[in-house]
């Protein structure tokens, strides 16, 4: 009767291939992430990175056929990679959807100012943080200053050795005994959430000397001035690279795992495809999920429907109905994390259906909160099929709750692509630590979330 039983192993032991090609995959998503903590920064690489594996702008194309490769980059922000398929394209396509937005602190419009002769930045976070988790470590500056011209000056502050870091300060534990006795959520305020960036005056100058100098430091080496913050888009993120954790280098420690660690893979996925595929197969990444997947370049917009019917465009006669057939008809794969089960907090988790480090990729039928609220909750059928695909090619894969019932929950961008009718599920890679400035993954659940998406672009075919 055993042989009956359910068994879901450690992907270390079914996994066949070597310790060092799993290696090698991680150690290129860890590069990769070192050069995008930011959406910005991630579209820009995934376009050098497309362009270098044969890709062409969607944009600068007029007509596709079976086997092209192309990609569409969206406001900066988020892009798609497509290859063409010998199927027309109302017969749906195969899509992975992932978003490369993560939790954050960004800078408020105004953010300068000097206080007791220091000089600070007022930030506003972004997503949902614990704001205690941010002071007393060192952090980093990233994004963009537009001028009025229209001119985009980069800044990235605090990765090079080389560069000073930032800090928000915390209060010492020997005057804390009143913070102490706070609610978590008011340890910290949001509004005490300022990041020191100077205390030097500048010479000859008598009042906000500090904040003076900052401004000439600035003024000196990127030419703007405080004007200029009004239309500037500047992350603070952690500062430092992603290393390896344990002994065994088995895991991942690293900002912005959630959710550049399917991110990664699911673009991979579309890049290392060769040949011509039967059903197009297609990646986006999008922003703004962690708010909410609003704005012009979130999911919620029409961002995803305007493209394929650009890529519709180039491989027929436009018709309208003919692109939501598309949609309708597509199987698509809602690449977004799962919370890694941690003994460390056993009670928050429901141990059977959860997702546990090592297993494999992890598949989400329903997200949401208590009774299932705001989930996208996927068809059975669908389900099976996904089941059939990851046994056909060996992928070790799990499935899971978003915790304890009534507890908490999430969502993902699941729900906004399944309006259209698709068939979608929530996949991606268990995380410990999840939304935490330094977050946890195993990279033998990296590389089968890799596995799993070639096998479902590959495999994946209508579903009623």
């Amino acid at each position: 009767m055993s042989d009956l039983f359910y068994k879901n192993e450690n992907g270390w032991k079914t996994n066949k291939t070597s310790k060092d090609e799993i290696f090698a995959f991680c150690d290129g998503y860890k590069d990769f992430l070192n050069c995008a903590k930011t959406e910005r920064e991630f579209a820009a690489l995934a376009e050098k990175t497309a362009k270098e594996n044969g890709f062409v702008s969607l944009w600068e194309t007029k007509s596709l056929k079976p086997g092209d490769r192309v990609y569409a980059v969206n406001r900066g922000k988020g892009i798609m990679l497509a290859v063409i398929g010998t199927q027309p394209l109302h017969r749906g396509i195969n899509l992975i959807g992932a978003h490369i937005d993560s939790p954050r602190l960004d800078l408020k419009p105004m953010p300068l100012y000097e206080d007791s002769e220091m000089a600070f930045f007022k930030t506003h976070y972004y997503g949902g943080i614990k704001k205690y988790q941010w002071v007393a470590i060192p952090l980093a500056l990233h994004g963009v200053i537009v001028r009025k011209t229209g001119e985009k000056v980069s800044i990235n502050i605090g990765e090079d050795e080389n560069d000073p870091v930032f800090c928000i300060s915390d209060l010492l534990v020997h005057l804390a005994q009143e913070q102490m006795t706070k609610n978590a959520k008011e340890v910290v305020e949001g509004e005490a959430l300022n990041l020191i960036v100077g205390g030097r005056p500048l010479e000859g100058e008598e009042k906000d000397a500090v904040k003076a100098n900052v401004l000439k430091l600035l003024a000196d080496k990127y030419g703007v001035e405080e004007e200029d913050f009004l239309s500037a888009e500047l992350e603070i993120v952690p500062a430092g690279k992603a290393r390896d954790m344990g002994f065994d280098r088995s895991m991942i420690l690293a900002y912005g795992h959630d959710d550049r660690v399917c991110a990664y893979p699911s673009m991979m996925a579309v890049l290392d495809y060769e040949g011509t595929p039967e059903y197009t197969l297609c990646c986006i990444v999008t922003d703004k999920e962690e708010i909410g997947s609003v704005g012009a370049t979130g999911m919620a917009s029409h961002y995803l429907e305007n493209t394929v019917a650009e890529l519709y465009a180039c491989t027929a006669d436009y018709c309208e109905l003919a692109v939501r057939r598309c949609l309708r008809n597509s199987r698509m794969l809602s690449s977004d994390v799962s919370a890694g089960y941690d003994p460390n907090f056993a009670s928050a988790f429901e141990k059977k259906n959860s997702a546990f480090l090592g297993r494999g990729i992890c598949f989400n039928k329903f997200t949401g909160s208590r009774g299932k609220s705001g989930s996208n909750d996927a068809n059975p059928e669908f389900m099976a099929s996904l089941r059939k695909i990851m046994d056909d090619a060996g992928v070790a894969f799990q499935t899971a709750e978003l915790g304890r019932v009534d507890l908490g929950g999430g969502g993902t961008i699941a729900y906004l692509c399944a309006k259209y009718g698709m068939n979608v599920i929530d996949s991606g890679i268990p995380v410990l630590s999840m939304h935490a400035p330094y977050e946890v993954i195993s990279k033998v659940d990296l590389y089968e979330g890799y596995r799993g998406y070639c096998a479902f672009l590959q495999g994946a075919k209508p579903v009623e």
